[in-house]
């Protein structure tokens, strides 16, 4: 499978590492997520780590876009604690973000390797959640 790259949204990753510069504190909080949504504003989230498996910053700033009322995201990055730098969303995230986000770029890679691909081209051959919903007509 050939993956399309897009324009990688610096001004995004900036806005990931600055939340995960001053708000990851302690073994709690050790990722940041930064989404643009429609019309161009960027919402940020922290992960919320517990040993039962907290919710990724990913899944925190799902829901965070959503109580602001951006529903929409068009771009996501994830970024590491302690100057970690781009962390690609784990497989749980990459589900969930192809589910309620089908069309979602997302920001991936390491130094000169950055790159911004589609949620889809992170999870190749996917179950799709709609798939169990009847048309109703």
């Amino acid at each position: 499978m050939t993956t399309q790259t897009h324009h990688v949204d610096h001004e995004l990753i900036q806005a990931a590492e600055h939340i995960a510069r001053t708000r990851c504190r302690g073994d709690n909080h050790t990722m940041a997520a930064a989404a643009r949504a429609q019309y161009g504003r960027i919402v940020t989230a922290v992960n919320a780590y517990h040993f039962t498996g907290g919710p990724c910053a990913e899944l925190v700033l799902i829901g965070a876009a959503a109580a602001q009322g951006a529903y929409e995201l068009d771009t996501i990055v994830a970024v590491g604690d302690r100057d970690r730098g781009v962390v690609p969303p784990c497989g749980r995230c990459r589900q969930v973000l192809l589910d309620y986000f089908p069309s979602l770029k997302v920001i991936v890679g390491e130094g000169d390797r950055i790159r911004t691909v589609r949620v889809p081209d992170l999870l190749p051959e996917s179950y799709i959640w709609a798939d169990h919903q009847l048309d109703a007509e």
